[in-house]
């Protein structure tokens, strides 16, 4: 059995449904539409348990700032598809972030839950709930042979996907990650970068989910998302052992350990540096040659460090130069406190 806690970082369950009645939203007829479907909406997260007790917020994303909507996007709460119709989109998200609705993305909901770990049970019973309540009082646009409706073909069906954040370093320095692309694709799942489709796999990080959601029932699709994962994770520990025992073993230690010594004793940190130096300071970890007994406290440091959240932590704009600045300050001092537990 695989220490899933050192390679699975999140869990993301994600609904896609649209309102029978309105078409897509990108063929909506100006803003009259959009404004009624998001009204559908919260109108109907209003019934939700905690929705009136201040547990959710809504964004409209014509009114959020470039900044705002950024940070958001960051945090992976909206997608950038979701910004570019800001004209006509919104989100609500609850105050733990754990939950969040786009409203006139692609379709006309999004609804996803995210979670830290290997949780796809509890992801996706948290969905289904929500989902289960909006149904009550909206009707979703579904076939009775198709499932339910959606604006790309790729979604029809169930509408889910479940998705899997895993940390892979060393089937990627290994050269195994293209044999994994294909032998997971040939079983109708697929492997995408950190933001999701077409983004890049940064900092050994891969999104694992399911391709097909049609023809299939969701209990299937949770069963092979996480049969897969569990796979992926023991092919991984594998070639973590391999790292730690093969011929470039003190390489592999002394690059880990440099780039300790660079993320503790720096001036200026760039993001694109922060993303390498904390991989290669989280696979030290893993492998035992840092004392970081949570090596997942350092993805949040990550998303925390990312151009917008700096530019809200220090409650201004901050030129580049002054963000790889404070970038490094907070990541020295950061790193420095996790390490050994203190």
């Amino acid at each position: 059995m695989s220490d899933l806690s050192k390679i699975v970082v999140s869990t993301r369950v994600r609904l896609a449904r649209n309102i029978e009645g309105y078409v897509f939203p990108s063929h909506l007829k100006g803003e009259k539409q959009a404004r009624e479907i998001i009204r559908l909406v919260t109108s109907g997260l209003s019934r939700l348990d905690g929705f009136q007790d201040d547990q959710f917020k809504v964004y409209y994303m014509n009114s959020v700032t470039p900044e705002e909507a950024q940070i958001l996007k960051e945090n992976h709460l909206i997608s950038p598809n979701l910004i570019k119709n800001s004209r006509i989109s919104a989100a609500v998200i609850n105050n733990d972030e754990s939950i969040s609705i786009m409203i006139n993305e692609e379709d006309h909901l999004r609804e996803q839950c995210i979670l830290k770990g290997f949780e796809l049970e509890t992801a996706y019973h948290t969905m289904a709930q929500i989902d289960a309540r909006l149904s009550n009082s909206m009707k979703f646009a579904f076939d009775e042979q198709l499932g339910y409706l959606t604006a790309c073909p790729t979604n029809l069906g169930t509408g889910l996907r479940a998705s899997v954040m895993a940390f892979l370093p060393a089937l990627t320095i290994n050269g195994i990650m293209p044999k994994v692309y294909r032998s997971i694709s040939r079983l109708g799942l697929t492997v995408r970068g950190v933001y999701g489709e077409g983004s890049d796999a940064e900092g050994y990080m891969y999104q694992i989910s399911n391709e097909v959601t049609l023809g299939v029932t969701e209990r299937e699709i949770l069963k092979q998302v996480g049969d897969v994962v569990r796979k992926v994770a023991e092919l991984e520990e594998a070639e973590r052992l391999s790292l730690k025992k093969g011929d470039s073993a003190l390489d592999v230690k002394d690059g880990c350990m440099r780039s300790f010594g660079i993320l503790t004793n720096c001036a200026k940190l760039s993001t694109s540096e922060l993303i390498k130096l904390t991989a290669s300071v989280k696979l030290g970890a893993c492998l035992g040659y840092i004392d970081i007994s949570d090596p997942s406290e350092i993805d949040d440091l990550v998303i925390k460090m990312r151009p917008a959240n700096i530019n809200e932590a220090a409650g201004r704009e901050l030129t580049p130069v002054e963000r790889d600045i404070y970038r490094a300050e907070y990541v020295t001092k950061h790193i420095k406190q996790i390490k050994g537990g203190n």
